[in-house]
């Protein structure tokens, strides 16, 4: 357990709360512990939170808060699902490539790590995977499965 102390202003422009709320979204939250604070005129919100990191996050910190939570999926996937992975995370930039639009729109990487952990790459399969709806299926799936398959194949 771990522990991170935020205190936020009461005329917050939004951008302490944002940093803050990104903290969380990144981290398994045990408890949040809140306390208005006045200190010479000002007012401010002190926040204690306890958490656990999330398996393979890594945060860094800068003056104005934490960045957004980074996953090593290298670390936190076993080597025979990176491998598959990283080549699906090729083909993913080829259909991106070729449709004209961000990677990240076709299948996110926590989406593609769960989709390279299927015991079997089918349509199916991949409806089960969380954030994949049927659009992404109709739009994307087929073309996946197949590139994945030709190069599997060789």
């Amino acid at each position: 357990m771990q522990i991170k102390l935020f205190t936020i202003p009461i005329h917050d422009d939004g951008k302490e709360t944002e940093a803050m709320n990104r903290f969380l979204r990144g981290n398994k939250i045990l408890t949040v512990e809140q306390q208005l604070m006045n200190s010479e005129g000002s007012a401010s919100w002190c926040f204690c939170v306890r958490y656990l990191e999330r398996a393979g996050a890594v945060h860094t910190t800068t003056g104005k808060g934490t960045k957004k939570a980074k996953v090593d999926y290298k670390e936190s996937l076993e080597p025979a699902v990176f491998a598959r992975f990283e080549e699906l995370r090729k083909i993913r930039k080829e259909v991106a490539a070729a449709a004209v639009v961000p990677a990240y729109a076709i299948f996110t990487d926590a989406e593609l790590a769960r989709v390279a952990a299927l015991p079997k790459l089918t349509l199916e399969a991949m409806r089960g995977v969380k954030g994949i709806g049927q659009k992404k299926i109709e739009k994307y799936g087929e073309g996946i499965l197949a590139a994945f398959a030709k190069k599997d194949a060789t």
